[in-house]
């Protein structure tokens, strides 16, 4: 175990020097930039907008963030070299692999706790805000978000065992797309009797295969406060539950790929 926290930990530093924190940091001063200007509207929808523009920056940030930490991870290692002292030491594969997955994790753990304080430093200076309960509810999306992007974290982490960055970006990219955007529209033709089997079939595999990030888009419910979740809980819960089973599959998938590749 403590190889892999010393590998979490060496890949959360060189994910900190790459410089990516000043990008957020970027993003906040966008936030206060952009608040101002929704003042022309009615309060009602400059506060919807305001919620739902912030919250979409964090998370179209983050997706990008997660693959970015990650389609360098191995390439990059195999490209300098660095690879070979490493697994030359008593370090198995897979404690390397892991080890580059939570040190990655973190790192967009940690930028996207700096987004979200200062959204929500945005909200409490324009008292954008009733009360506590509220800062609270809000808060809870980025979260969502959180075990969102490390899902698709180790989407990319599984292509980086055999695909280049660029590659593996596109792949990453388009995996998340399709599991935002065409989860329901996938399995509305897998359950549609009159379709050519095939088709189906097809449709069937993508939806079962591609995880379904869309389920983790819960921002309606801060976005438009007359909306509530029922059993909250459960449901954060039962997130957090698929999300670590398809990261334990897709981490295990690399782990395989990358036992058996030459390096």
């Amino acid at each position: 175990m403590s190889v892999i926290l010393s590998i979490a930990k060496t890949t959360l530093g060189e994910a900190i020097r790459r410089k990516v924190l000043l990008v957020i940091l970027l993003i906040g001063v966008l936030f206060l930039a952009i608040a101002p200007a929704l003042e022309a509207l009615s309060p009602r929808q400059e506060l919807t907008v305001l919620r739902a523009l912030t919250l979409g920056i964090i998370q179209l940030t983050s997706a990008v963030i997660a693959v970015v930490l990650t389609v360098y991870m191995i390439p990059n290692e195999i490209e300098r070299r660095t690879i070979y002292t490493i697994l030359s030491k008593p370090v198995r594969r897979w404690q390397f692999l892991i080890g580059k997955y939570l040190g990655a994790v973190s790192a967009l753990g940690l930028m996207m706790a700096l987004m979200t304080g200062i959204m929500l430093l945005v909200f409490v200076v324009l008292r954008k805000i009733e009360g506590p309960a509220e800062l609270m509810m809000i808060a809870k999306v980025p979260f969502a978000f959180f075990i969102q992007m490390s899902l698709l974290a180790a989407v990319s982490v599984f292509f980086s065992t055999f695909a280049s960055p660029i590659v593996n970006f596109f792949l990453s990219g388009g995996v998340y797309l399709v599991g935002t955007l065409f989860d329901s529209f996938f399995k509305v033709l897998s359950e549609n009797s009159t379709l050519n089997p095939l088709v189906k079939f097809m449709a069937t595999v993508i939806h079962v295969i591609v995880p379904n990030f869309q389920s983790f888009n819960v921002q309606n419910s801060a976005i438009n406060p007359g909306q509530q979740i029922q059993a909250e809980g459960l449901m954060y819960l039962g997130l957090s539950g698929y999300a670590v089973t398809y990261i334990a599959i897709l981490l295990i998938l690399g782990i395989i790929v990358f036992e058996y590749r030459e390096v």
